[in-house]
């Protein structure tokens, strides 16, 4: 960035560019609106605080910076979540649109408690490659994210998927194991 006063300027150009793709990324990392507009500030924060040295890379660097915040508040937010905030999560959920059925939310939220655990199972370059594909970015913007070849994103990507799709069948057997045994403890077998 350049020095003095054009820094404030060249920063609030930066801020109203990338803002709203920054904020839709860790939406989409999160799950939560307000989450996702608290750290895209800690994002834009560092950016002012610890620039990238050139302007050019912002893109990447704001994608890498928001990624390490979203972990790191996934990781805080699984780990201390009180049944108080999980409550008010889940109202907040369902003053946003009409009322779910109690079986369509459960569902609901353990297909994304699923998917949130088996996303954390991947490494961190499966993971981001298919939350970007799933944000709708080329394979050309995937390579230069990752700093790996053009050529290579596809067949990344195609293992990716395969190794999510087997981590999630894994998820669901163990889910199934876990609830035949209450089953058959609840039948007295």
């Amino acid at each position: 960035m350049k020095e003095g006063a054009q820094i404030p300027e060249l920063f609030q150009r930066l801020f109203r560019e990338h803002y709203p793709e920054v904020a839709r990324k860790l939406y989409a990392l999160t799950g939560d609106y307000a989450a996702a507009e608290d750290l895209a500030q800690e994002v834009f924060l560092r950016l002012y605080q610890n620039h990238p040295d050139r302007l050019e890379t912002v893109g990447a660097w704001l994608h890498r910076v928001l990624t390490r915040i979203a972990y790191d508040y996934l990781r805080q937010r699984s780990s201390g979540k009180t049944t108080l905030e999980k409550e008010m999560a889940r109202v907040a959920a369902w003053s946003e649109g009409a009322a779910p059925s109690g079986e369509t939310e459960v569902i609901r939220e353990w297909e994304k408690d699923v998917v949130r655990r088996v996303l954390q199972k991947l490494s961190d370059r499966d993971r981001t490659a298919l939350l970007l594909r799933e944000e709708g970015y080329s394979y050309e913007e995937i390579a230069l994210r990752l700093e790996v070849n053009p050529k290579t994103v596809g067949t990344l990507l195609a293992r990716a998927e395969e190794r999510l799709k087997k981590k999630y069948g894994q998820e669901e057997e163990q889910y199934d194991g876990r609830r035949n045994e209450t089953d058959r403890r609840g039948a007295g077998i």
